[in-house]
């Protein structure tokens, strides 16, 4: 992991004074609550349905054990409301579901939320104790600096950086790189809109490069020179856009001053009269090559006229490169010979006990060490929202990251966590371990490995919530017998337009929508988020007219049972959903869909 200076971690403190000195003056009455809000935002404290949220910054998913215990001990101590304040809110909750409805599970406290965004969040921290969560995070060079705001965001990669087999470049020392030149950008600091990097260095997409406004992508030209495939102008949101090829390819060490023009141009022509056409894409698609040539010409100008100021100089890559070597205290004295007998025990083990050989097979990923493994820890079961992790879990979390993984750990786009560096040879006891906190669901990859985002229950963007259908889907399929026929499905549910879960890029994606002051769904088909078992990134298609809350169960098991019934034998095993919606197309699972319907009574919520 990277080492921060001290100057970073100066910074990071200095930050945490300077909110707890604005905090003061805001309940001392120097500040107005309009003049206070952009301040808090700066610092990731936004306010929410019922209470303020904070989202803290764990830049490219890279979390230590020490900052995993702060997290649990925020969780703990501070993520917790007033009992009438809660009270309220489930009443409230409970009322917009209705007395006999499916959609009214109970609010929770006491955890964390890992975000698609590789972040963390926190629904119930009082404002009044914001300052004092600053000082803890800052303790362990956590912060809330650019999670919120027209700014450059949270720069994301692939959570299996620095030991995918498939990797090409490690793209962790870029990532770092682009979060020191991007954080306070005082060029930068008020876009047009919120603005989101991604980077992987793997020959399997894992970042989700085309959703982002700029997606990169690590390349070895003929000669073996390291360099980037620049694309720009992906989004969600309203009007769903993957990103476009600008450069096939920039030298490593021009990737600032590359950015810089792409963003400057962005910065000078995005539209800021109508926020739902201020997004990068929008101007990609209304300007196409003309954009593409100015940014050229900002670049050349960049390089020409500043002399290239944000070149990237050789020793300043080597310093923060080698933040980022393996980490040896967890690396066994390991030849070829001993590799392989570790495998043979692990193989005997899972031979023995069906359970072990299921988690082996769907929550352990090869390592570019044969003697290592990357494990997922899942973070999705029943009874608990898709990435929530409580206080006791994260505490759990850290100690097995400690004690397996040398310390690290990944937040994952899928809001699960990774631990990247654990030995074979242990692979059967942190099973053992996990499986006896809840954390071992053999089920990463598969239907109830969804994404969803916080919607209605906590969001007050939200027009539906997403919750409960992720409850309701969760229970539904359990089976694990069932789930593993099913196979590979990227399950995505979005409570609004803003599309924090995703849904775009689901195999099955379900949008919340209002209509006349009711929860209904929109379920899509088809997307994709470019991994290997996706095909290339797309948006999923629309299942004609929305679903109340009601049907949408019935509706993805008739989707379901549709993919059974038609889907064909492929290289030993079923094809997968989505290989089968692109061969046989998407009217039989629409016909399917519209099958379920109710009677109008049972679909009010």
């Amino acid at each position: 992991m990277y080492q921060y200076t001290e100057f970073d971690k100066q910074f990071v403190r200095a930050r945490a004074a300077q909110h707890r000195d604005q905090l003061e003056r805001f309940q001392a009455g120097q500040l107005s609550a309009d003049e206070f809000k952009p301040l808090r935002l700066q610092n990731g404290w936004y306010v929410q349905r019922y209470a303020p949220m904070l989202r803290v910054a764990v830049p490219y998913g890279e979390i230590s054990a020490p900052q995993l215990k702060v997290l649990a001990q925020i969780a703990r101590e501070y993520d917790s409301p007033d009992p009438a304040l809660l009270a309220e809110a489930q009443a409230t909750q409970d009322k917009i579901a209705g007395p006999s409805s499916n959609m009214s599970p109970k609010l929770t406290t006491n955890c964390g939320h890992f975000t698609t965004r590789q972040n963390v969040q926190f629904n119930w921290i009082p404002l009044a104790k914001s300052a004092d969560v600053m000082d803890l995070l800052a303790s362990v060079n956590l912060h809330g600096i650019q999670t919120s705001g027209n700014c450059i965001r949270n720069t994301t990669t692939d959570e299996l950086a620095g030991v995918a087999v498939d990797e090409v470049v490690d793209p962790r020392p870029y990532a770092e790189l682009i979060r020191q030149w991007s954080t306070l950008h005082p060029e930068f600091a008020f876009l047009p809109r919120k603005f989101k990097i991604a980077i992987t260095g793997a020959a399997e997409d894992r970042a989700a490069i085309g959703w982002h406004d700029v997606g990169l992508q690590m390349v070895k030209n003929a000669a073996g020179e390291v360099g980037f495939k620049v694309q720009v102008g992906g989004g969600m949101g309203r009007t769903p856009s993957v990103g476009s090829v600008i450069r096939e390819f920039l030298p490593w060490n021009q990737i600032m001053n590359y950015l810089e023009a792409v963003i400057r141009v962005y910065n000078r022509w995005g539209r800021r009269d109508n926020i739902y056409k201020a997004r990068i894409k929008i101007l990609v698609k209304a300007e196409g090559q003309r954009y593409f040539d100015e940014v050229e010409a900002e670049y050349q100008d960049i390089l020409v006229k500043d002399g290239g100021l944000h070149t990237i100089p050789q020793a300043e890559f080597d310093r923060v490169a080698a933040c980022f070597a393996a980490p040896a205290r967890n690396l066994p004295e390991a030849s070829t010979e001993w590799a392989a007998k570790a495998e043979a025990d692990v193989s005997i083990q899972a031979a023995k006990t069906p359970a072990f050989a299921r988690w082996i097979a769907q929550n352990v990923k090869p390592h570019q060490n044969p003697a290592l493994r990357a494990v997922t820890l899942s973070f999705k079961r029943p009874g608990q929202a898709p990435g929530d992790a409580t206080a006791d879990q994260l505490d759990a979390a850290a100690t097995l990251v400690s004690k397996y993984s040398a310390g690290e750990a990944r937040v994952t786009h899928s809001q699960n966590l990774v631990l990247p560096w654990v030995r074979l040879d242990h692979l059967h006891a942190l099973w053992l371990e996990a499986k006896a906190l809840g954390l071992a669901q053999p089920n990463i990859g598969l239907l109830t490995d969804m994404i969803a985002c916080p919607g209605g229950d906590y969001c007050a963007l939200a027009n539906a919530r997403s919750l409960p259908l992720a409850a309701a889907i969760t229970e539904r399929y359990q089976d694990l017998d069932e789930l593993h026929d099913l196979g590979h499905i990227d399950f995505h549910i979005s409570g609004c337009i803003n599309s924090c879960g995703h849904h775009h890029s689901g195999h099955i994606g379900i949008l919340g929508v209002d209509k006349d002051g009711k929860e209904w769904y929109q379920v899509t088909l088809g997307g994709s988020d470019g991994k290997a078992l996706s095909g290339p990134t797309t948006p999923g298609k629309v299942v004609g007219p929305s679903f109340s809350s009601f049907e949408v169960p019935d509706v993805i098991e008739a989707v379901l049972n549709t993919y059974k019934a038609l889907r064909l034998p492929a290289q030993g095993r079923h094809e997968y959903f989505i290989e089968t919606l692109r061969r046989v197309g998407q009217d039989p699972f629409k016909a399917a869909a519209h099958l379920v319907r109710h009677p109008v009574e049972e679909t009010t919520t």
